[in-house]
């Protein structure tokens, strides 16, 4: 018999679940709408914004959007909405040297 490999996050998510730590929605249409409209004013842009940066940290922006495969000003939205979320993990890239009077 084939056994499915899972990852740490798909255990811990099992784990969970055969700890009967799952409950199950009692009205799941009306919690699926609940969720959506949160969605839509999360996701939704209404505001425009303008704002200078250096053209070195621009590039560099536009090179993790391109290596990422999204456009740059959506990374930079997600920057941003990670950052006023307390989500924003701060790490070095790899193979990036930094100099220490930028």
């Amino acid at each position: 018999m084939n056994e499915i490999k899972l990852d740490k996050e798909e255990k811990e998510i099992l784990e969970s679940f055969e700890r009967g730590e799952w409950k199950q929605v009692k009205n799941l249409k009306a919690e699926i709408k609940k969720h959506q409209a949160y969605a839509r004013k999360t996701l939704k842009k209404d505001k425009r914004v303008n704002i200078r940066i250096s053209a070195r940290d621009l590039e560099e922006i536009q090179a993790l959007a391109a290596e990422n495969g999204i456009p740059y000003q959506t990374l930079m939205s997600s920057i941003l909405h990670r950052y006023v979320h307390g989500r924003l993990i701060d790490k070095p890239r790899p193979n990036k040297v930094f100099n220490s009077d930028a």
